[in-house]
């Protein structure tokens, strides 16, 4: 649960809503006026825009309590719009502004939080909130001042500005950031942005400066306080994923929790040629083989399955119940190691 009392947490909200105009929220810049309807490379406005909340029973058992008996699930906010502009984000239907979500009023938003927190999930799970950061604030400081004590997971694409995730201190317990490539030609050519491995590293360097490199978990086993890593293996390594996992080494030792994912399943939407394919068993046991050995023996790893793709990629075609068919699959993760 956020350390900063609520009215903390807003006056931080009204700092950060002061970067809306002109936008700095995120390291592109854009500049736009978002509190005058312009909208910039994310999409979204000035209110917060939501896609879908629900409990969720697919991401890191550390985090949704797959592991347990009885899960309750990673109560999660998926918010529409994105800094990136991914070839193949899996998400696609919510993040590129084609229709998915509507803007909510900040008491609906807090009105979710609360309503997940009594529906017993674990942890409050923010899916791409950068771009949305000081509604978050503002919905998060008037949850907690009605009784919110969730774990708050910042689930990002750690194309973050640094002095944006200062301001977040003591409010985040978890962050779960991506680390999508080691190249920057890979991160301008499949998201369009640049400077993208140096950005995400100085991002996750302030996350760890901020929760420290020791994960902290609780009595179950589910982490509320630390940074967790994931890694998505591309087709082609254009992730570069041995680059990033040495580099992840140097920074924050092999202890870190790290997800190394094997769901990559190219959509309509994929333009760029080597993206055009699903990753190969032998690319992903590649990828297994070299986080084993830089030590990262506790490494999640999903294993190539047909019905993984219910599970872990969701459908907004119905926001309500975006992962509607796997409701009986339980979730192929298992230490790499085991």
């Amino acid at each position: 649960m956020p350390t900063l009392p609520p009215a903390a947490i807003a006056t931080r909200a009204e700092v950060l809503a002061r970067r809306l105009s002109p936008c700095t929220l995120c390291p592109r810049a854009c500049r736009v006026d978002r509190t005058r309807g312009e909208r910039g490379a994310c999409g979204v406005g000035v209110e917060p825009t939501v896609a879908s909340f629900a409990a969720h029973f697919g991401e890191e058992p550390f985090l949704s309590g797959t592991h347990l008996a009885r899960p309750r699930g990673s109560g999660t906010v998926f918010l529409a719009g994105c800094n990136l502009h991914c070839h193949h984000c899996q998400n696609w239907q919510i993040s590129r502004g084609e229709g998915g979500g509507r803007a909510w009023r900040r008491v609906e938003l807090t009105a979710a939080f609360l309503e997940l927190q009594r529906q017993g999930c674990h942890n409050l799970n923010l899916v791409s909130p950068t771009h949305q950061t000081p509604a978050l604030l503002h919905a998060l400081a008037a949850a907690a001042a009605d009784g919110f004590a969730l774990p708050v997971v910042w689930n990002s694409n750690a194309y973050e500005d640094v002095g944006v995730l200062e301001l977040l201190e003591g409010v985040v317990d978890v962050w779960l950031p991506d680390l999508k490539y080691a190249d920057e030609e890979a991160g301008g050519a499949l998201s369009g942005v640049p400077r993208y491995p140096e950005t995400a590293r100085a991002a996750i360097l302030e996350m760890a400066r901020q929760v420290g490199t020791e994960p902290v978990h609780d009595s179950e086993g589910l982490l509320v306080r630390g940074v967790a890593v994931r890694v998505l293996v591309l087709p082609e390594d254009l992730a570069g994923v041995e680059s990033s996992l040495r580099w992840l080494r140097w920074a924050l030792g092999t202890e870190v929790p790290l997800s190394l994912m094997s769901q990559y399943s190219p959509t309509a939407k994929v333009r760029d040629p080597r993206l055009r394919r699903p990753l190969t068993p032998a690319e992903y046991q590649h990828a297994v083989d070299i986080a084993d050995s830089l030590g990262f023996d506790a490494a999640l790893i999903q294993p190539l399955e047909d019905r993984a793709d219910l599970y872990y990629r969701p459908d907004f075609t119905d926001p309500t119940r975006p992962f509607a068919d796997a409701e009986d699959f339980d979730p192929p993760r298992r230490p790499s190691c085991a």
